[in-house]
């Protein structure tokens, strides 16, 4: 079994409020869910307008289509217009670990 994380570190546009921040990340996390099977939620940041950290989690038995997978969501996230992608911390944790 392999377990691998994504946190991505977001700056986002022209927004002035919680409630236009909300309907920012909301999209991109319901994308992520829908597109890949993956757990992510927003993680860090949540009472700042322009910032938001988003957590993805996936498991796969097979090393080759985790990295496969959390490379497209990357992807994704990265080619978001609305959003500026600060970084991404990636972590895989494999059966020897």
């Amino acid at each position: 079994m392999y377990v691998g994380t994504l946190s991505f570190d977001l700056l986002l546009g022209d927004v002035r409020s919680l409630k236009q921040k909300r309907s920012v990340v909301r999209p991109i996390v319901a994308e992520l869910q829908r597109r890949f099977a993956v757990s992510v939620a927003e993680v860090d940041h949540l009472n700042l307008h322009r910032r938001a950290v988003i957590g993805l989690a996936a498991v796969s038995g097979d090393a080759t289509h985790l990295t496969d997978v959390l490379d497209r969501c990357e992807r994704l996230v990265a080619g978001r217009p609305e959003v500026e992608l600060l970084s991404v911390r990636r972590r895989f944790h494999g059966e020897d670990d």
